[in-house]
C-alpha cells in the first residue's frame, strides 16, 4: 500500500473518530522510538488457526462446539497451562488439546495432541499486517514480544516480511505474558527508556495491563473475533492509550505527521 493511501486513511480516521469512538486518545507518536508487537492475535490471525485445528480434532471424535465457546475454553485452558514452572509453548498447546479431551469426554490421539502446535506454522497474517508493518518500519524500530517458542516463531517470521530489530519470546524469558519478565527482558534488549516505547497487542490481559504497569504506552488492536473484545484469551479490563480495529488503522495514525 502506498504512503498516500495511509495519509488519506489517516485523515478520514481523524474526521470520524469522534463519531465511532474507535480511539480513546490521540498519542504523540513523535515521542516513540520503537513499537513492540504481540504476534499471535495481533499480527497473525491466530483465531482462524486455532479454530481450524480444534474443529478437526473435535470432528474426529463427533464433538461440536460453537466458535465463541471454543475460544473461551482455549483462553481458560491456556491460562491454566501457563501457570507454575515454565514449559515450552509446544507443550502448553499439547496440554490444551488434552484439556479439551477431558472437558468433552474424548481421548485425543498422539498425533492430535501434537497437531495444534504443528498447525501454528500454517497460521497466516491478517490481510493488513505486512503492508502496515512495512509502513511503520519507515519511521520506527520494530520488535516482537510473543508468548511462543523460538522455533515456532521462526516458522512465522518469513510471513511477516519485515526485519524486526528485536524478537523476544517466552522461551527466552522463561515466562509467559502477563508476567513482567518478558517485558523487562525486552526493555533490557532494546535499550530504550520505557516512555519511548509503544506496545501494541490484541490482548488486554496479556499486553495492555503488564505493559502499562512498566510505564509503556499501549495500543489495543481490537481485531474481529467470534468472541468480540476478548478473543481466545482471559477477559480483563484496562484503559489503553489508543484503541484501533486494525494494524492498517494504527499505521495510518502513527505516520500521518
Amino acid at each position: 500500500m502506498t504512503s498516500q493511501f495511509f495519509l488519506d486513511f489517516a485523515s478520514a480516521h481523524v474526521r470520524t473518530v469522534a463519531r465511532d469512538n474507535t480511539q480513546t486518545t490521540m498519542l504523540d507518536f513523535s515521542r516513540f522510538e520503537i513499537l513492540t508487537f504481540d504476534c499471535y492475535g495481533t499480527l497473525i490471525n491466530w483465531e482462524a488457526g486455532i479454530l481450524s485445528a480444534l474443529h478437526r480434532i473435535l470432528s474426529a471424535h463427533s464433538k461440536t462446539l460453537d466458535d465463541a465457546t471454543l475460544l473461551q475454553l482455549y483462553g481458560d485452558f491456556e491460562h491454566h497451562s501457563e501457570q507454575g514452572t515454565f514449559r515450552p509453548y509446544r507443550e502448553v498447546l499439547a496440554s490444551l488439546v488434552r484439556q479439551f479431551g477431558a472437558e468433552l469426554k474424548f481421548t485425543p490421539t498422539p498425533e492430535e495432541v501434537r497437531s495444534l502446535a504443528d498447525s501454528l506454522a500454517t497460521w497466516q497474517p491478517w490481510p493488513d499486517t505486512v503492508a502496515a508493518l512495512r509502513h511503520l518500519k519507515t519511521r520506527f524500530r520494530l520488535a516482537i514480544l510473543s508468548n511462543v517458542d523460538d522455533d515456532l516463531f521462526a516458522a512465522t517470521r518469513p510471513k511477516l516480511a519485515v526485519e524486526f530489530d528485536e524478537v523476544i519470546t517466552a522461551q527466552q524469558a522463561q515466562a509467559y505474558k502477563p508476567s513482567l519478565k518478558l517485558f523487562e527482558l525486552a526493555l533490557t534488549r532494546i535499550q530504550t527508556p520505557a516512555h519511548r516505547v509503544l506496545h501494541v497487542g490484541q490482548s488486554v490481559y496479556h499486553d495492555v495491563i503488564p505493559a502499562q504497569s512498566l510505564g509503556l504506552a499501549t495500543v489495543w488492536v481490537n481485531r474481529p473475533s467470534a468472541r468480540p473484545g476478548v478473543g481466545a484469551v482471559k477477559s480483563a479490563e484496562a484503559k489503553p492509550d489508543l484503541i484501533v480495529r486494525s494494524l492498517e488503522e494504527l499505521a495510518a495514525i502513527a505516520t500521518q505527521t
